[in-house]
Formats: C-alpha cells, structure tokens, sequence
C-alpha cells in the first residue's frame, strides 16, 4: 500500500509479540518464485533468518512482516505480490485510495473502492451491499488464486477494512468474517487480525459491520493521505481504535439487554474493546456510561410513567434501581418532579 523501506530492524522492533504466521511469510516468497527473483535481500531486510523458513509453527513481528512486504513489493514492483495475472505496480492501492478520498461519506467511497479495483485486476471482484441493518462486502474469486488465495483473501479484506477506518477515523467492528476455506493450523492470527467474530468454510470471502458507519464523513485530506502511504502496517496488520460511534453502539447494547445488570466490564466485552478504552471513547465523545445509563433510564421511566399504570416500584425495578426512594430522587434530578407528580400530571394515577 505504498510502504516505504524500513532498513533493518531496530532493538525496539524486536520487543514486539511475534504473531505473524510464517505461512504469510512463505505466501509472499511465492512472489518471488513467480517472477524467479531471490529474497535473500527482503528476508535480510525484514530481519527474518531464512532457518525459520523451515520451522512450521514459527512466527514474525508485524514490523518484520511489514519490512519483507515493503521490499519484495518495490523489488518486484507488484503491490498484489503475484497474486493476480498481472502486475499492480507500485502505487496501484495509493492510487486506489486516492480515488476514494473526496467521497461525502464512507458509503460512496466503499463503492467507489469496489469499481475502481476492477480497473487494476479482474481476478478479484468486490461486491459492496446493504441489507437492512448490515453492510457487507464480499470478494467474488473470478480465476483460481493457488497457494496464494488465503494471503490475497485475508490482505484484500484488511486493505479495504483498514482503509475504511482510517478515512473516517473510527474502529469499524465486524459481525461477521467470512473465508472459503477451511481454518488454518494458524487461524488465531485471523482474530488478530479482523475485530469480530471469524468463521471458515464459507462460500465466499466477506465481512459485514454496523451500516450506520456508511453516513460518516471522512476526516483525512491528501497531506493526510500521503503521510498514510508511507507506511502500510496500520491498515494491513494493526487494528483501528477509535469508534465515533461508540456510544450509539453502548445504547444500542443497553437496550437490547435491557433488565440485566451490565457494568463497564461486561459492556466492554459484548463490544469487543478493552474497559479503558470504552471510557476513553465515550469521553472523546462527550458523554460516559453513567450518563448513557442515566438516560436511557429516564427515557424508559418517563416512557412507562405515562403510558403504564405499573406501580411505581415496579417501574422502579424495571429500569435498574433497588429502591423506590433511590429511584425517586434520581427521577427528581432529571425532570425536577417526583415519579408520582409526574405522573399525576400526566393523567395517571399515581
């Protein structure tokens, strides 16, 4: 994606969690192969010992993974790394990505990404679609892709998936990973790799998220974009970590588990993010969980204080507070009224 070389790796690089299986490492070898060109110099440069090669369960860094793709994609000059019947030479996905920048909302730059792609390869074919709540994206494999096709597949999801996320600014989460073949003695690395639930032997290559992502805005202009390209481990390896709509995704949980007990723990679980990092987003966002609990307490009160002749302390209960008392002087600091005053006004008995 338009990575520039990185030299040798540094001490600091060598601290990092190898997680990186050596099977991707072989896939971009293949490259090599392909166009009978030697990696010794990539592998040297990535730091990587050719002995490892020979080590089935052995793994990289993604800094080390992401120096050997920068080298063999510049020697090669195939940014697709031999997957494709053609070379994309370098530059090809920054040119994709530019294309997709002056979009109003990331719906049309998906679906400006997905055209312009079959201008480099007809190998591969995005399909971009909305159904309902979710928004899908699916690779259609148009000629056989060999030993190469879980490398292609897996990077050709996390180029579009990661760019997605840089452009608007906002971790994208997946309800589903979907890849048409079975799971790999490394298939860990996948979960790494895509935030969401992944599952293998599908019909196709895909992933679906939230389609209210689509309505975003892109925050990145081209001095943005060409500070992106100069190095591609972000969108190709590393996951996003900011939501812009994180809180809308809370309310959304909350109100699909209404009645249970949820606290920060067991939120920031169900969203796939760590409790640090939830309280972060929903203060970048100008709110907290205990002002979303609180309102969405105050909408189903109020909701149920007009419309239902429940008794008060049912109500009470219903929204998440033990007490009657502790429910009415939080009812009072909301609307400035008692639940039973609230009601009388409102034509209900009390």
């Amino acid at each position: 994606m338009g990575a520039t070389r990185t030299g040798r790796i540094g001490r600091a690089r060598r601290t990092e969690r190898a997680a990186t299986p050596i099977a991707f490492v072989k896939a971009v070898l293949l490259a090599f192969d392909k166009y009978r060109a030697d990696p010794s110099n990539a592998l040297q440069e990535a730091g990587i010992a050719p002995s490892l090669l020979r080590q089935p369960d052995a793994r990289v860094t993604a800094s080390q993974f992401e120096a050997l793709c920068s080298a063999a994609m510049q020697q090669l000059d195939d940014e697709a790394l031999g997957w494709f019947s053609r070379r994309l030479p370098w530059g090809s996905y920054g040119m994709l990505c530019r294309a997709s920048l002056p979009s109003p909302d990331l719906g049309v730059a998906l679906k400006r990404w997905c055209r312009h792609h079959r201008l480099l390869t007809d190998d591969v074919v995005f399909d971009f679609s909305v159904d309902g709540e979710i928004a899908s994206l699916s690779i259609e494999e148009k000629r056989p892709l060999g030993a190469m096709r879980e490398f292609c597949l897996v990077t050709s999801l996390r180029y579009i998936h990661g760019y997605a996320c840089w452009l608007i600014d906002s971790r994208i989460p997946l309800v589903d990973v979907a890849f048409p073949f079975e799971r790999p003695p490394w298939g860990d690395v996948h979960g790494l790799l895509f935030p969401g639930p992944v599952r293998f032997g599908a019909s196709r290559a895909g992933l679906g998220f939230a389609a209210q992502y689509l309505s975003l805005s892109p925050r990145r202009d081209e001095r943005a974009l060409r500070a992106m390209l100069q190095r591609a481990l972000p969108l190709t390896v590393l996951q996003y970590r900011r939501d812009r709509i994180l809180a809308s995704r809370v309310r959304r949980l909350l109100s699909e588990r209404a009645g249970e007990r949820d606290n920060a723990h067991t939120i920031a679980l169900a969203l796939n993010v760590s409790v640090r990092t939830l309280h972060r987003q929903l203060d970048d966002e100008g709110t907290s969980l205990q002002a979303i609990k609180d309102d969405m307490r105050r909408a189903q009160a109020i909701e149920q204080l007009s419309r239902t002749t429940r008794p008060i302390k049912q109500v009470a209960r219903s929204v998440g507070y033990a007490s009657e008392k502790s429910f009415a002087r939080a009812f009072r600091q909301w609307t400035g009224q008692s639940p039973s005053e609230f009601r009388r006004k409102g034509g209900l008995p009390a």
